[in-house]
């Protein structure tokens, strides 16, 4: 179809602005990134912007060699997949279950949940229920945070109830009970919706740095983006160096700046959730919109 001159303008205007978007969105990302790689000392001095200026993997050094950091690493990568899994299981379980039209108080039960979407009972009675259960700076209160997420849930059984009768149906006829359908039958097709789901819940628990900032208390379980909170709030060499080993210390004092450090430790932080992305991206529309098809 030929476009007039008016539309032509339009549809330019439109591409100006997508761009000057996507720079703005992408830009500062690139930024933290060339100063990752640029000597610190250097960095101090400005004018750092589309290339590093003096090259170099100090910064990166220090982020892999450093223990505390590389074990912070390992601690946000076991609660991610962990609770991940933990949260799909136990949130598609629980949807399952009010899903079903035979459901006894079904109404009642999704009043409950709906209400626990807008109204909590506030940071302080939840420290202490926590620490009452004996799960305060411990890495099992880590996994099950959280682990049941309302929105996810009804995105779930709003799927759930989608599925043709005759799927439940069939299974029962060949011997299947209740969770033998969910796990041969349900589940196996549910793999859109699981798939985003669970990509949504591990950015979740990959970013949160807040919940073990509150109810973690030992270094050997701060994850790694609690401590990126903790390195850019020292804000100062030698707050920083205080915690490094003897050669970092070295490497501190001479080239390496806090903000350098902290630009690495965020690319290190970053760039593996980033990656998970253009995996599960076609699963995105049908598993984020299902929720939106039927009630």
């Amino acid at each position: 179809m030929k476009l007039n001159a008016s539309e032509k303008a339009l549809r330019t205007v439109i591409y100006i602005l997508l761009l000057l978007l996507s720079f703005a969105t992408f830009y500062p990302f690139w930024n933290s990134l060339v100063i990752s790689f640029n000597v610190g000392r250097d960095t101090s001095l400005g004018g750092i912007t589309f290339w590093p200026r003096v090259f170099t993997f100090e910064n990166y050094m220090i982020v892999f060699k450093e223990k505390y950091i590389f074990h912070a690493y390992m601690i946000t990568i076991l609660r991610t997949a962990l609770g991940t899994v933990l949260s799909m299981f136990f949130t598609a379980l629980f949807a399952y279950g009010l899903s079903k039209r035979g459901l006894l108080f079904k109404k009642g039960y999704m009043i409950i949940c709906v209400v626990t979407m807008y109204f909590s009972g506030g940071l302080i009675p939840y420290f202490v229920l926590i620490h009452t259960l004996k799960l305060y700076d411990t890495f099992t209160f880590l996994i099950i945070h959280g682990m049941v997420n309302v929105y996810n849930m009804i995105i779930f059984r709003t799927f759930f109830q989608g599925l043709p009768d005759g799927l439940e149906e069939s299974a029962r006829i060949d011997g299947c009970s209740n969770y033998g359908t969910f796990f041969r039958i349900v589940l196996p097709i549910s793999g859109p919706v699981m798939a985003t789901l669970a990509l949504f819940t591990a950015v979740g628990l990959w970013n949160d740095w807040f919940t073990p900032a509150v109810f973690i208390n030992s270094q050997e379980l701060i994850p790694l983006q609690t401590l990126l909170v903790q390195i850019i709030n020292a804000g100062n060499t030698a707050t920083l160096i205080a915690n490094l080993n003897t050669h970092a210390q070295s490497m501190v004092q001479n080239t390496v700046t806090v903000k350098a450090l902290q630009m690495a430790t965020m690319m290190v932080a970053t760039l593996p959730i980033l990656t998970v992305y253009p995996f599960l991206q076609k699963y995105f529309v049908k598993g984020a919109l299902v929720g939106s098809l039927k009630e």
